[in-house]
């Protein structure tokens, strides 16, 4: 078969520096026995998809769509999948997969970086060295604090995993708490403040969503213990941003890490900026150069589920 008659044909994109290229390389390499066709211009989207089965991307259209006649599966290589045509692409027959899990390692890497850094306060000691002062200080410990971690997606539970190291005893919090979960206890968002109420590290690792917006706002955080660290690596709204200004500046807790923030990108005169017991970072905790590596990863395994018939691995429709 040639590469103008491909089994996965990979569309144009770019994440995190690397574009379909890159993608195509390790596609072809978890892949060989199948033709692996990179397309480089709509022109060639649309062609390749005339005949490929498989298409991996951030996007297919209805027009593209319309002509993809063969097609049985389309790999989003994003976890969300609600900019997608579902509708269509279900009407059309396709199942699309999403590419949950390909963040776990390297947010929760984030995570934990975040937990040590306010425990042993590198901020602190990053000011004192641009002083050239040598200055003794007190600090902390991760190791056996209690971590409410709030949502338990693949982000979630990869994060409850990495503390296993720590010896942390850990809360979780979930919209179906009677499922269970990987941490020591599991509660429901209606039982959000008793989840977080002991806890000296909350991290929010939830999706943005009407009962989640404004979650943290003035009452959560009062609920806080006041040595304890909010970390945010899930939505800017999620947190009530003055609401946190207010208590950041007031010591009523002891930090917070955050990765988003709302307003987002954070104006250069947001009070935030101006706060020595917030780290900042700018919505890059998700960036790996291994993400298309993992996109791979997983697409490799649902063409071999989709030739025996089984059911695809992650699959949103």
């Amino acid at each position: 078969m040639s590469e103008s008659d491909p089994d996965v044909v990979v569309l144009r994109q770019t994440i995190h520096g690397s574009d379909a290229r890159d993608l195509t390389a390790a596609v072809r390499d978890r892949l060989p026995n199948s033709t692996v066709a990179m397309a480089r211009t709509p022109d060639e989207e649309r062609e390749l998809l005339e005949t490929a089965r498989i298409a991996v991307g951030l996007d297919i259209d209805a027009d593209q769509l319309s002509v993809a006649e063969n097609l049985e599966l389309f790999a989003c290589v994003f976890a969300g999948t609600g900019h997608l045509p579902r509708d269509a692409l279900a009407d059309h027959g396709v199942a699309v997969t999403n590419a949950s899990g390909v963040h776990g390692p390297n947010i929760s890497e984030y995570v934990v970086g975040a937990m040590v850094t306010h425990a042993r306060q590198w901020q602190r000691a990053h000011r004192q060295q641009a002083r050239r002062e040598w200055r003794n200080y007190e600090t902390t410990e991760v190791y056996g604090s209690t971590v409410a971690v709030v949502g338990l997606g693949a982000i979630g539970r990869t994060v409850v995993d990495r503390l296993d190291a720590f010896d942390a005893e850990t809360i979780g919090v979930r919209y179906s708490p009677e499922k269970g979960g990987p941490t020591d206890e599991v509660y429901g968002f209606d039982e959000f403040h008793e989840a977080i109420a002991d806890a000296e590290y909350v991290v929010l690792a939830c999706p943005l969503t009407e009962a989640t917006r404004g979650l943290v706002g003035a009452e959560a955080l009062r609920t806080m213990r006041s040595d304890a660290v909010l970390i945010n690596i899930a939505r800017g709204p999620i947190v009530d941003t003055d609401a946190l200004v207010s208590d950041l500046r007031n010591s009523r807790i002891r930090g917070a890490a955050l990765d988003v923030t709302d307003p987002e990108p954070l104006p250069e005169d947001h009070p935030l900026w101006g706060l020595s017991n917030v780290t900042i970072t700018p919505h890059n905790a998700g960036h790996t150069p291994e993400y298309y590596d993992r996109v791979a990863d997983i697409l490799a395994e649902n063409v071999g589920r989709l030739d025996a018939g089984d059911e695809l691995k992650n699959r949103v429709v």
